[in-house]
């Protein structure tokens, strides 16, 4: 069934004008140089705009990068397309693209939430370019660059056609973004999530709140369950083995531990319940105790028992494959493949979650150095520059790592630069910390570049300026915080 956007206004009706303006700028083109950024909601950027540019009949070229920098984009420069769509990215770099498009060198159509980046004097504004942060929407939580690139999806259906299945790789793509809570998905993704559902692609449930519902023996589900430590059952595999057996439940099939996804309605409940008893015996604050439960996606054409059937399993293998330098892998797993592609992703989210499991070990072992206003680690090259965030918003709050400063982690990237990678809380974004302004001005204050959200961010800054990047961001966050 086709969805009339031109009586809906779209998914997110404030963007609907800029929306089309760019939707036509692309069936204009010749041909289109897909540019992307490369982790899970570059990913299903990419995938939700090719499967839109296909269906449209406008011919282009995909391709990945980790970092939109000026080396990167006088490449694009160099290309033989005239037009060129950044997907989650572009919106930080206005400043490199828009001496190339005033050069007309290409005509850039920017489809992006992150903060953009101020204009060199005497440079236009570009015309085609589709940010939330443009019309008083938070692309921090409220819409990702998939949800962006879905809202440009819509408007780039043919005469009868229908995009709204793109919605779940568009949910997927904010999930991975971490701009889901317990609540669930909020905004402009709020309205994405019911057109999916509308579409029949996405199921929005109320269900435990833990990682690897469809894919983890229950042992392992609340054994590595994190976001709510339970004594005796969190990283502790006989503790949780122990807790299950006490349930007065069936909860083995020929010998071989469930999946919550096995479960009936009534198992679940009875499982939730004795976490919750657990939870409050073991002296959990009450706030804590409520994150156990919250809402939850489905892809409901995905194979129940996968990765790909869960938002947040699927959005983690998406960045197993990108922070592994594999983009073509999700790529092609987002638009479809379950053979050869789905098996590689599989074997790099194996690896994947070696390595944060090896590089946490190491963050907590060596602790961090602690700052007015900061605190930080080096890694060096013992954990990789692809994953080093990660590592670092996963450790915040665990043993000797404090939960209420934001935290750089540094990783060597080349001999000649350093990825460093920035984590907040929501709390101290509303206190006033920007962690994008902070990686921009300080990493630039160095020599490097950066950007990024509010509550997460990051840069690359020239080897051997780690101290004096140190001091800067110490204190911008300072000035931040104390209202300054």
């Amino acid at each position: 069934m086709s969805a009339d956007t031109t009586t809906t206004g779209g998914p997110v009706p404030e963007l609907r004008g800029r929306a089309d303006a760019c939707a036509a700028r692309l069936r204009d083109a010749d041909s289109v140089l897909l540019a992307s950024h490369i982790d899970a909601d570059g990913l299903t950027s990419a995938a939700v705009a090719a499967t839109a540019l296909r269906r449209a009949g406008i011919p282009f070229e995909t391709v990945f990068a980790k970092q939109l920098d000026a080396t990167e984009v006088e490449r694009i420069a160099a290309t033989a397309h005239e037009t060129v769509l950044f997907t989650d990215f572009g919106s930080g770099q206005l400043d490199v693209i828009a001496p190339h498009a005033d050069a007309g060198a290409f005509t850039p159509v920017v489809v992006d939430h992150h903060q953009p980046a101020d204009l060199p004097d005497g440079v236009d504004d570009l015309k085609h370019h589709l940010n939330p942060l443009l019309f008083g929407l938070d692309g921090a939580s409220e819409l990702s660059g998939a949800g962006a690139s879905y809202v440009l999806a819509r408007a780039l259906e043919p005469p009868g056609g229908d995009n709204r299945d793109l919605a779940g790789l568009a949910v997927v793509g904010a999930t991975g973004d971490m701009q889901g809570t317990d609540g669930g998905l909020s905004g402009a993704n709020r309205r994405i999530v019911d057109e999916g559902v509308a579409a029949g692609v996405v199921e929005e449930t109320t269900d435990l709140l833990v990682y690897g519902r469809q894919t983890r023996p229950l042992p392992k589900l609340l054994e590595y369950a994190n976001d709510v430590r339970i004594p005796g059952i969190t990283n502790d595999q006989a503790g949780a083995v122990a807790f299950l057996s006490e349930l007065d439940l069936d909860l083995r099939t020929d010998g071989e531990w469930r999946r919550w996804v096995d479960l009936t309605m009534p198992e679940r409940k009875a499982v939730v319940s004795g976490l919750m008893k657990r939870a409050i015996a073991s002296g959990v604050p009450a706030g804590r105790i409520d994150d156990l439960v919250g809402t939850t996606y489905t892809l409901t054409h995905e194979e129940p028992g996968t990765e790909l059937r869960d938002v947040s399993e699927f959005s983690t293998l998406l960045n197993a494959t990108a922070r592994y330098d594999r983009g073509d892998v999700g790529l092609a797993v987002c638009l479809g493949d379950r053979g050869e592609a789905l098996d590689r992703a599989r074997t790099l989210l194996r690896t994947h979650r070696r390595n944060l499991s090896e590089g946490i070990e190491w963050v907590t072992s060596e602790g961090t150095t602690v700052e007015t206003n900061v605190q930080w680690f080096d890694a060096g090259t013992r954990i990789r520059e692809t994953i080093v965030g990660i590592v670092a918003g996963m450790a915040v709050g665990t043993a000797g790592i404090r939960g209420n400063v934001p935290i750089l982690a540094f990783a060597e990237q080349s001999d000649e630069a350093v990825k460093v990678s920035a984590r907040g809380t929501h709390g101290l974004v509303r206190e006033g910390l920007d962690l994008s302004a902070v990686m921009r001005e300080a990493s630039r204050s160095v020599g490097g570049d950066g950007g990024g959200h509010d509550v997460a961010a990051g840069a690359t800054i020239p080897a051997g300026t780690r101290s004096e990047f140190v001091a800067a961001a110490d204190r911008i966050v300072g000035n931040q915080l104390s209202g300054g």
